[in-house]
């Protein structure tokens, strides 16, 4: 079954891990997902950074071992701002060898002082080119609620989006935000600008206040007023503010499933325990939701 069928019969659950830092053993991610497997989340995707071979081999490695050791559907993120066409062509080559169909194009964030190659300047042409590429690949999107830092506003964004998915995006995984009603309102636009295919909400459970701090940073959004009093109350405590991190996730899901959200992709940072918590407290939402159609926002 294509992952999109699954959005027909339930709300979604998915995660999201990254290959490891530098030296660090790839043993700890399998472990991280091996203390996942019995969750049976929908899918597992996992990211590829601008590090090079190593790090495309590593995440080829990882997905592999979802896909084909732990029998969970996995998604490759390709980001193509830094890959040539002949790139992206041995690494859809290797995936589709694992039996890995599953791709998140993204176009990638640009990194200071490196030239992007050129062949991919925005996230609908990868698209594109993986549609003509033989292989029956099934392709992800990301989008963004409070809107693309670099766009000059959301209906631009939207239009942009509009773009990535009349290329051959079928479903789409929200950046993280910390306020429902900002995802609330982006459906309603993304609805009214002819979007129809499955978003996922994209929910980051806070464990660490400089992370939280340095994404606002980059992505130019001030934090919600709920969200920060958090953040500040709990700053000098490392397990209240994790605590208080995963209750205020737990809250988002409860409030985004009540409302019909086509699925929730969390972003686990590799943490298992945290992961397992939030699992722990939302798990009958989902189970409810099986063979119900979805209510799309």
């Amino acid at each position: 079954m294509k992952l999109t069928e699954i959005f027909k019969h339930k709300t979604v659950f998915s995660f999201e891990v990254f290959p490891p830092h530098g030296e660090a053993p790839v043993d700890k991610i399998r472990k991280t997902l091996t203390n996942l497997e019995h969750i049976h989340p929908d899918f597992i995707s996992v990211t590829l950074g601008a590090g090079g071979i190593g790090a495309q081999n590593q995440t080829v490695g990882i997905a592999n071992f979802i896909q084909n050791d732990l029998n969970i559907p996995a998604v490759a993120h390709i980001p193509g701002l830094y890959q040539s066409k002949e790139d992206v062509r041995k690494l859809l080559a290797e995936l589709s060898g694992h039996h890995i169909s599953n791709i998140l194009a993204l176009r990638g964030d640009k990194i200071a002082g490196r030239t992007p190659v050129g062949d991919f300047n925005h996230a609908n042409e990868l698209v594109s080119f993986i549609k003509e590429q033989p292989g029956d690949f099934q392709l992800m999107g990301a989008c963004y609620p409070q809107c693309h830092q670099e766009a000059a506003n959301l209906i631009e964004d939207i239009a942009n989006l509009k773009r990535k998915v009349d290329a051959g995006a079928d479903h789409l995984i929200s950046q993280l935000f910390y306020e429902n009603q900002c995802f609330y309102d982006f459906m309603d636009q993304t609805r009214s600008a002819g979007i129809s295919v499955p978003i996922e909400a994209g929910i980051m459970p806070v464990t660490n206040k400089s992370q939280i701090e340095r994404m606002a940073k980059i992505s130019g959004k001030p934090l919600p007023e709920k969200f920060a009093a958090i953040l500040n109350h709990y700053a000098d405590n490392k397990e209240a503010l994790r605590d208080a991190g995963i209750a205020y996730a737990i809250d988002q899901i409860v409030d985004l499933v009540a409302h019909g959200v086509d699925g929730i992709h969390l972003y686990t940072m590799n943490h298992s325990k945290v992961a397992q918590r939030i699992w722990d407290a939302t798990a009958s939402l989902f189970k409810d939701s099986e063979e119900k159609p979805s209510v799309h926002l």
